[in-house]
């Protein structure tokens, strides 16, 4: 009986290869292009939306029967130029900024302790310790806001930034945990172990060897911590109540909003203007971002 060899099977060829049905330009528009074109309309119209809508005098806003809504005929910054200067949205901005960077800062500290305590030192326990940790996270803001809402007033930090920048760690604390504790797992052992033998203390192993390694993953735990608080509205209705101290989310809805009567230009251009420095945040690590999710470090 003769065998069939590898070469002889037009299948199992090495010349075969797996994805060569994309080869053909029809396959290859249905498979790839048009799902990846109506991935981008989907993702980016909103943006688009906003910012014609920014741009639209009020004459255009509702008139869609002598303009086309897809399109301003008279563009203008008239929008932009009262959203600037005639409210209050610069210093919301600034106060956005200043409690995003704060309270980025204190999660992702406390979550590098804790997330290498839980996955390096490995004390009794320290499985529990994480779940504990990822299920705080799941508990919805709208049922903690109440007892942090006693805490604020007694502590007299109602209606200042410094109410936001201690209660939003509650619920990025938790996340930033549990992401950095799967990227402290990728790093070996064997480096910990090497620089434990030569002597060095824990503080050292986490200063000079640890993070260093999980950058990637620092500045992921980073950007979710950052959009998270740049778009968080509960905390930010209940504990700020002057307007010189509101967030962008709340400046923006309840001051721009009269009753009935909606600033839709002036709304899109806080929203679109509002959304720059998050997508900025995104471009500048973007590298770090994509590594820290398929593994920079490998055994």
């Amino acid at each position: 009986m003769t065998s069939t060899t590898r070469s002889d099977n037009p299948v199992l060829g090495d010349e075969s290869v797996g994805m060569s049905y994309l080869d053909r330009t029809p396959r290859r528009l249905l498979t790839i292009y048009l799902p990846l074109a109506i991935f981008v309309f989907v993702l980016l119209f909103p943006f688009y939306w906003m910012t014609i809508t920014a741009l639209k005098p009020n004459a255009e806003l509702n008139n869609f029967r002598d303009y086309n809504p897809f399109w301003p005929s008279n563009p203008t910054l008239q929008n932009v130029w009262y959203l600037l200067f005639e409210t209050s949205y610069p210093s919301w901005l600034v106060n956005t900024m200043a409690v995003a960077v704060g309270s980025t800062f204190l999660s992702l500290v406390a979550s590098v302790f804790a997330a290498y305590a839980i996955e390096r030192i490995r004390f009794p326990g320290s499985r529990w310790t994480g779940l504990a940790i990822f299920l705080a996270y799941l508990v919805p803001p709208s049922i903690l806001f109440i007892p942090l809402a006693v805490m604020i007033f007694k502590f007299g930090i109602y209606d200042t930034k410094l109410a936001l920048i201690f209660t939003y760690p509650t619920f990025l604390i938790p996340f930033c945990t549990w992401l950095l504790m799967g990227y402290f797992r990728s790093i070996p052992y064997e480096l910990e172990e090497c620089a434990l033998v030569d002597g060095a203390s824990r503080w050292q192993i986490l200063q000079k060897i640890m993070l260093p390694l999980a950058v990637p993953g620092l500045i992921s735990a980073g950007i979710f911590a950052f959009t998270l608080s740049w778009n968080e509205f509960i905390y930010a209705l209940t504990f700020i109540q002057s307007s010189e101290n509101k967030t962008v989310p709340v400046g923006v809805l309840t001051e721009l909003v009269r009753g009935d009567v909606y600033e839709w230009g002036a709304l899109m251009a806080g929203a679109l203007l509002g959304s720059l420095p998050v997508v900025l945040f995104y471009s500048f690590f973007v590298d770090y971002y994509v590594s820290s999710m398929t593994g920079a470090v490998k055994e």
